[in-house]
């Protein structure tokens, strides 16, 4: 069953992105989400589905494993469109019925909401999460966070905390789903009647859930303290980060990304997205 849920997991490989420092690939995901949201007009979102595609083919990560991460999130961008189709007013009228106005303009604009948080999911995802192993991930973000340590701020912790966090979102969803499932075979029902009473239906849910997840956390503090984890203070590492030509070649690739995005909103006709 966890081989269906594929958000936040990390899918093995040697190409050019896996073996990109994790300190750098955590910097180059802040920047690729500031480039997405300088995206302003059609060209310039044609430009970061183009980057997504290239990042999809060098990463040699499965279209559909990258289409599964998106699963999760079908109800917020079907949402987020819907918003905008109806609510967004514009010159171009398509359909004037009753209280439902629907403008060329809605449309466009919702396109390119949905392109947005697609392309903020997956470009993000194949940057970090499927690329990044926890271990690395985490000593990425603790060498990162390293100058806060002088100020006597638990930066190990912290960056062990958040990468367990990351680590087991696939757990509790797979949980959950076991969870509906054994409550399904007794005869629940979480599809129909009003808003209230599948809010209602959702308790028996949430209730065992918190106790595996705290059952799990119990039992992995177990482990950690059996092996004797005792924080950051004197630990050594297997494996020394360092730099290399690809991190630079990244950097670039974002930067002519950043600059082509930039340009296209400046000098490019086309319809711009309203905020």
């Amino acid at each position: 069953m966890k081989a269906d849920i594929a958000f936040g997991q990390y899918y093995e490989g040697n190409s050019f992105l896996h073996r990109l420092d994790p300190r750098w690939k955590i910097l180059f995901v802040i920047f690729y989400i500031v480039i997405i949201f300088l995206a302003k007009n059609i060209f310039s979102f044609a430009l970061l589905i183009l980057s997504a595609i290239f990042l999809t083919l060098i990463s040699r990560i499965p279209l559909r494993t990258i289409l599964r991460g998106l699963r999760p999130l079908v109800f917020i961008i079907f949402f987020t469109a819907i918003i905008n189709i109806f609510w967004l007013k514009g010159d171009t009228v398509l359909v004037d019925w009753w209280i439902i106005h629907i403008y060329l303009e809605g449309l466009i604009n919702a396109l390119l909401i949905v392109v947005r948080v697609v392309i903020l999911v997956a470009g993000t995802s194949i940057l970090l999460t499927y690329t990044t192993t926890p271990i690395a991930l985490t000593d990425g973000l603790e060498r990162l966070l390293s100058p806060l340590a002088k100020i006597h701020l638990p930066v190990h912790e912290f960056s062990m905390m958040m990468t367990i966090a990351l680590r087991f979102i696939p757990t509790l969803v797979e949980e959950t789903e076991k969870i509906m499932n054994a409550q399904k075979a007794r005869g629940a029902d979480f599809s129909t009647g009003s808003l209230v009473r599948r809010a209602k239906a959702l308790i028996p849910i949430l209730i065992p859930l918190f106790i595996s997840a705290f059952r799990r956390a119990e039992e992995l503090a177990t482990a950690m303290e059996c092996r004797c984890y005792t924080g950051g203070k004197g630990r050594t590492r297997m494996n020394i980060l360092h730099s290399s030509w690809r991190d630079v070649a990244a950097l670039l690739a974002l930067c002519a990304l950043c600059a082509g995005v930039v340009l296209l909103n400046i000098f490019a006709p086309g319809y711009a997205l309203a905020l």
